[in-house]
């Protein structure tokens, strides 16, 4: 139990410090936007770089990454279906919900957290390449062609979605550093001393701040009147499905399943429970589409994912 609080107390402080500035308004309005975008295109970028690079290439294609892709697709199978079924959903709003239930927060979360209770980022850094090159262009594809069969704003926009899946990866510097990154380690180059240690320094700097930009966002502005506002009940069903369902899936999945070794079963069960990406809200507000089940399941599935990644992680950890 010691070894669990001293893994999660920075994460729950520093959260916890970005929430009371948050309150304070020490930093303005603006600092949540400013800090996410440091960490976004500055320091998480390093960060993945510099242990991508030093990784193995056989390490980037195994096991454990087929346990958290089932895991993924079958929680946002479910998602999608729940929303459209339960709460009459059409197929781009429906997308947004099953991108709630099962897209992690990988990046800014998924990072701190694998540090700090795996002591290595590397199997989130294939988590990243698999959202962005797999997940997000089947989301992405259900976007346009429903917002383009509703009128809504991809109606205009024929073959939008195409367009962001090709360019994704160069838009994204998180994803461009990560494919630096297995380029490098795949040519088994060595980098120059002054380029690695320089990359050491601006990683260094991501989990902190990735933490405190955390907390500032669990202490963001009402939603937009002017959207529908989710139900309690529709937010708490895509909540379950991500906290509860993923993880599960993805235990059954690298255990009972394929018979992993305990800390691979951790790693996949680890990043299953991390909460909804703040992707999820990004994506309907380009789209048009009502914000208000993304942004709620952001927060709340922070919340509860702190529970259960510490359950996770004494159920499962070394210790257990």
């Amino acid at each position: 139990m010691h070894s669990l609080l001293s893994a999660f107390a920075p994460i729950w402080m520093l959260t916890a410090a970005g929430y009371a500035v948050g309150r304070s308004g020490l930093l303005g309005a603006q600092a949540e936007a400013v800090l996410g975008r440091f960490v976004f295109h500055v320091a998480m970028p390093a960060a993945l770089f510099t242990m991508v690079s030093g990784a193995r290439p056989a390490g980037f294609a195994h096991l454990p990454m087929v346990a958290f892709a089932a895991a993924t697709a079958l929680v946002s199978g479910l998602g999608y279906v729940v929303a459209q079924r339960f709460f009459g959903r059409g197929r781009a709003d429906g997308a947004i919900s099953s991108m709630a239930s099962g897209y992690v927060n990988s990046a800014n979360l998924g990072i701190p957290v694998a540090v700090q209770v795996l002591g290595d980022a590397s199997f989130v850094a294939q988590v990243i390449l698999f959202q962005v090159l797999v997940v997000s262009p089947v989301i992405l594809t259900l976007l346009d062609s429903g917002t383009r069969a509703g009128g809504g704003p991809g109606g205009g926009r024929p073959g939008g979605g195409l367009r962001r899946m090709l360019t994704m990866p160069v838009r994204n510097p998180v994803i461009m550093a990560s494919l630096l990154g297995v380029a490098v380690s795949a040519a088994g180059l060595r980098l120059p001393a002054a380029l690695t240690h320089s990359c050491d320094l601006l990683g260094a700097a991501a989990v902190p701040t990735a933490l405190v930009t955390l907390g500032l966002s669990l202490h963001g502005g009402p939603a937009n009147r002017t959207q529908r506002v989710a139900g309690r009940t529709e937010v708490g069903a895509t909540v379950a499905l991500k906290t509860l369902v993923q993880p599960l899936i993805a235990f059954l999945v690298a255990g009972p399943l394929l018979g992993l070794p305990d800390q691979q079963v951790l790693a996949v069960v680890l990043c299953s429970a991390l909460p909804t990406a703040q992707n999820a809200f990004i994506y309907a507000r380009e789209y048009g589409l009502d914000t208000g089940l993304a942004r709620n399941s952001v927060v709340a599935s922070t919340v509860v994912s702190m529970l259960t990644l510490s359950f996770a992680t004494w159920a499962l950890g070394p210790n257990h």
